[in-house]
């Protein structure tokens, strides 16, 4: 439990502290805002697209002995991060320790699963959901701290000693044993599902006209993927994982809920900057309401999944997800600061009484053989929607502010001339991911008692 929660830790924190180092990397290494956005854009495009790869090598190897290959290599690209001497070589240093940030996700839910008993699988899993919410609370604090005494380069430095730490201790648990033979690797699918992967993104990123076409290649891909899958006895994806309905319930509830909540996470800030006119210090502090919530909630939701089930909270907790995105829905520009942090604070239970649940049913009902890649499913359901849900929030925002205030780009932005127009587009898309929430209510009803 320790090394897992560790290496939730570390991946989770370091993305907050990278977020709050960005402008500053940006004026040293003498980059446009566009291309420093890929240190992050590009960090969660190569964890999403490799989560499944990690998964399926995890049965086939052994889950210990790819989660410690991960700790080192995530130390490897973060300590090559730091001496980076250009962009270019920061970007591929980036990928390099999200390859090893990508191992830890795929392999830690499915050593949990390994080491707990069915009957306490939910409080385990509400533990991970705490070192979780400590790692996104404590990123951007911990970031904050480094850059106002040392150089950006001290941010990507401090996970390194804590992984060598976390690898010795996992020597300890997971001996060394004889090596295994690895089943056959399924590249053609691997390829395939790496390209729909990418596609996908990049078409929800640009919103434009250029989109569909990128979607209906993926799509392609898509179908191109499953012939691929339905022929193979060991392939990357087992098909027959979704003929049960408690798991493709589950995992496309997942989605649904890291893309409201990401949507909610980036759009919030200019809710409360642009239109309520807030300091960046009473920006931060709203936003650890989510966080906060979910640290107190997530073990209780665990230990009420070993009582009564998945079904009831997971359709409890997305309903009070979409409650909390319909009162966002109906902000003004003299909404008390205060209610938006009780919100926040609600959309945070919600999706702590959704989320442990939802992971725990899965990872309960799966057979030994196929929980890595089971977990991995998950995992890339998770950040595909977190990714997906906050590209689709600001181009949706941007689109929206556009045509409400004649065409004026968002960084012209003035109070007095464009706070309605901008309120108006932010209204509409809280309103969005509410309509989403709703449907993952519906959706988690579906599942089996």
């Amino acid at each position: 439990m320790l090394l897992v929660m560790g290496g939730v830790l570390l991946s989770t924190m370091d993305s907050g502290m990278v977020n709050v180092a960005l402008p500053t990397m940006m004026r040293d290494l003498r980059v446009e805002l566009a291309a420093a956005g890929l240190v992050v854009s590009g960090y969660l495009l190569t964890v999403t697209a490799t989560l499944l790869l990690w998964g399926r090598l995890a049965d086939s190897i052994g889950r210990g002995r790819l989660y410690l290959f991960g700790l080192p290599l995530f130390a490897v690209g973060a300590m090559a991060c730091a001496f980076s001497s250009s962009f270019p070589l920061l970007l591929c240093s980036r990928s390099l320790q999200a390859l090893g940030a990508s191992m830890l996700m795929a392999t830690g839910p499915a050593i949990i699963r390994q080491a707990f008993p069915v009957g306490r699988l939910g409080r385990s899993i509400g533990l991970v959901g705490i070192a979780t919410a400590v790692g996104l609370l404590a990123g951007p604090l911990v970031g904050g701290l480094l850059l106002s005494h040392f150089s950006w380069r001290a941010v990507f430095l401090l996970p390194v000693p804590l992984c060598t730490l976390a690898f010795l201790f996992g020597r300890r648990l997971f001996p060394a044993r004889p090596r295994q033979r690895a089943a056959s690797f399924d590249w053609r699918g691997s390829c395939c599902w790496l390209a729909m992967v990418l596609l996908w993104v990049v078409a929800v990123h640009r919103l434009d006209l250029f989109s569909l076409p990128l979607l209906l290649l993926a799509a392609l891909l898509l179908r191109t993927f499953i012939r691929l899958e339905g022929r193979l006895a060991a392939p990357l994806l087992p098909l027959s994982l979704f003929t049960h309905r408690s798991f493709w319930v589950a995992v496309v509830t997942a989605a649904l809920s890291f893309a409201v909540l990401f949507a909610v996470m980036v759009l919030l800030p200019f809710y409360l900057e642009y239109i309520l006119a807030r300091p960046a210090l009473v920006v931060g502090q709203v936003l650890l309401a989510g966080p906060a919530s979910l640290i107190v909630v997530s073990p209780w939701a665990g230990r009420l999944y070993d009582r009564i089930g998945a079904r009831f909270l997971t359709t409890a907790g997305m309903a009070m997800s979409s409650l909390s995105l319909a009162a966002f829905a109906t902000m003004t520009a003299a909404t008390p600061i205060w209610l938006v942090a009780v919100q926040l604070a609600l959309l945070g239970t919600g999706q702590a009484v959704f989320l442990t649940p939802n992971s725990a049913s899965v990872l309960a009902r799966v057979e030994e053989g196929r929980l890595g890649v089971a977990a991995a499913i998950l995992a890339t359901a998770r950040n595909l929607g977190m990714v997906s849900g906050a590209a689709l929030a600001l181009s949706a925002t941007g689109l929206l502010f556009a045509r409400l205030s004649g065409g004026v780009p968002l960084a012209e932005f003035q109070l007095a001339d464009h706070g309605a127009a901008l309120l108006a587009a932010l209204r509409w898309a809280f309103a969005g991911a509410a309509a989403v929430a709703l449907l993952g209510t519906f959706l988690s009803l579906l599942r089996r008692r």
